[in-house]
This record gives C-alpha cells, sequence and structure tokens, in this order.
C-alpha cells in the first residue's frame, strides 16, 4: 500500500508552515491530501504549483524484538479525532549513512542516538509513522508523519528537537518540516 502526501491547492489538511530543516526546501502550498493506493499513478499533467511524495509503510529495519513489543503496547494509531495537528517531515539521509552496513546503522540509530527508547515516552500522545521511499526514486528516503492533539504541540517540538541533536541526524542532508492541522468541516 503506497500513501501519497500531495501538497497542492485542496485537500485535508491545511498547511501552516513549511520551513526546509536542511537543505532545499519544497515550494509553499497550502493544503496537503494524504491518501492511500495499491499502485502510484504520476499526474497527467505535472503542476508548477503542487509536490507529490509517496512513500511505503515497510517492516522495521533497526528494531530489536523487545523494542517492538514496548513500542506496539504504548503506541496510538493514526486518525485519532483528538489528533488535527500532525507533521510531515522528509528526509533524506547522506551516501555515507547508506554505506554504513545494517549493522553499523542501528548502532547510530539506537545504542548511540537511543532513537526507540528516548521516543518511547512521547507516545502514545504522538501517532506516528515512517514511510520508505529511497528506492522509489523521489527526492527524499524516508516521509514521517506524525499526529497529535493541538495541546501536544509543545511535546512534539521537544521530541523533534531531541531527535535533530542525535548522531542519527548528522547523516541527514535534506529535511522538510511541513506543518499542518486538519480542515474540520462546519456543518
Amino acid at each position: 500500500m503506497f500513501r501519497t502526501f500531495r501538497g497542492g491547492h485542496s485537500g485535508g489538511w491545511r498547511v501552516t508552515s513549511i520551513s526546509p530543516v536542511t537543505g532545499e526546501p519544497l515550494p509553499f502550498v497550502p493544503a496537503l491530501s494524504v491518501t492511500d493506493s495499491d499502485a502510484v499513478s504520476l499526474p497527467l499533467v505535472p503542476s508548477r504549483n503542487a509536490w507529490r511524495l509517496v512513500g511505503v509503510a515497510s517492516s522495521l529495519r533497526y528494531t530489536e524484538r523487545a523494542e517492538k513489543q514496548q513500542l506496539v503496547a504504548v503506541q496510538a494509531g493514526l486518525g485519532r479525532l483528538e489528533a488535527t495537528s500532525a507533521a510531515l517531515i522528509p528526509i533524506r539521509k547522506s551516501q555515507a549513512w547508506w554505506e554504513l552496513t545494517q549493522e553499523e546503522r542501528r548502532k547510530i540509530f539506537e545504542d548511540k542516538s537511543h532513537h526507540i527508547a528516548s521516543s518511547l515516552r512521547f507516545l502514545p500522545a504522538i501517532a506516528r509513522q515512517l514511510y520508505h521511499c529511497r528506492d522509489l526514486g523521489g527526492p527524499f528516503d524516508f516521509l514521517t508523519w506524525f499526529e497529535f492533539a493541538p495541546a501536544h504541540a509543545s511535546l512534539f517540538e521537544e521530541l523533534v528537537a531531541m531527535l535533530r541533536r542525535t548522531e542519527e541526524w548528522t547523516y541527514v542532508e535534506r529535511e522538510v518540516d511541513v506543518r499542518v492541522v486538519k480542515e474540520v468541516l462546519s456543518g
């Protein structure tokens, strides 16, 4: 199942900011749509006023069984009614990261950066899903999607700041921070 994040003029999420953290930015758009499909289709006419990022949820790469069990026990699912704030953070890591072995990346990811252990305290307030896209030919390696209630916005800022201070993040060569709020139809 492919997840497509399309920045454009319509969608279920209103874009509040698009900030380049490292590297080239994405063009500002007023809305974000998030869709799932069995296949990826190209737009008939590419737009200069929109962008499209596609990824796939995959198996956990650097997680050991005990860590997975801890995550499953406390993490919340996406789509909760109260989670009307979200962030899409696409990331591309350097060639130096990809030249490391799986074992070397795991050591940086968890043994040194404590990505999983440090992130557990932010769950279940912040729901998250990682989408892989390195092998799909797009401009990023990962699309990270977070959803949270507005009351947990400062907690989310703390999580992101903590992750960006880790050794793992020294390998990030492009990162864009897209913040959105759920469009609520009045009725």
